[in-house]
């Protein structure tokens, strides 16, 4: 399940309510959280398509942004925006948005998109998917205590799982 893409592009600028990204690369970076911990890519046409698809589309509910660019002086800039009505023509990506915070004045070199899916009703820190990962824990933490009472009078010795998925182990599978 995605939690975060990364749009790049060679330049980007914000003028009043629209955001024009130039040079955008054809393929998008998108990561998975816990448990998955996983990133791949995605064709960036594939992204703009499906802006508007689905019940909780960005369209519907739109996402937060950071875009974060090299300016003339060395420093990064950065504006935290909501990303509305994405227009992509050929390399150029265009949004309208609402700006929440930063601007990018004089940024003029690379910059990347960091949007925000976390909030969306199928996502995991959203109200839906925590009560959804609630219910499916209370029903598993049942099944495993039945579970560990019958093994508890079956098993001759005690199982201890590998230690995985924290910093320094590997991912657990």
């Amino acid at each position: 399940m995605p939690s975060l893409f990364v749009l790049n592009s060679r330049g980007a600028t914000l003028q009043g309510d629209t955001l024009v990204l130039t040079g955008v690369s054809p393929s998008s970076i998108i990561f998975a959280d816990r448990p998955v911990r996983s990133a791949g890519h995605q064709p960036t046409v594939d992204v703009i398509a499906e802006w508007g698809s689905g019940d909780d589309s960005f369209a519907k509910n739109p996402p937060n942004a950071t875009v974060s660019a090299l300016g003339k002086d060395g420093l990064v800039k950065d504006a935290v925006v909501v990303l509305k009505t994405p227009k992509l023509e050929g390399d150029k990506l265009t949004f309208n948005v609402q700006i929440l915070e930063g601007d990018l004045a004089s940024a003029d070199g690379g910059a990347a998109v960091f949007i925000d899916i976390i909030g969306r009703p199928f996502t995991p820190m959203s109200f839906a998917g925590v009560a959804r990962r609630s219910a499916f824990r209370g029903a598993m933490y049942a099944g495993a205590v039945g579970a560990a009472a019958y093994g508890a009078t079956y098993a001759p010795y005690a199982y201890a799982r590998p230690a995985c998925g924290y910093y320094p182990y590997p991912p657990c599978y």
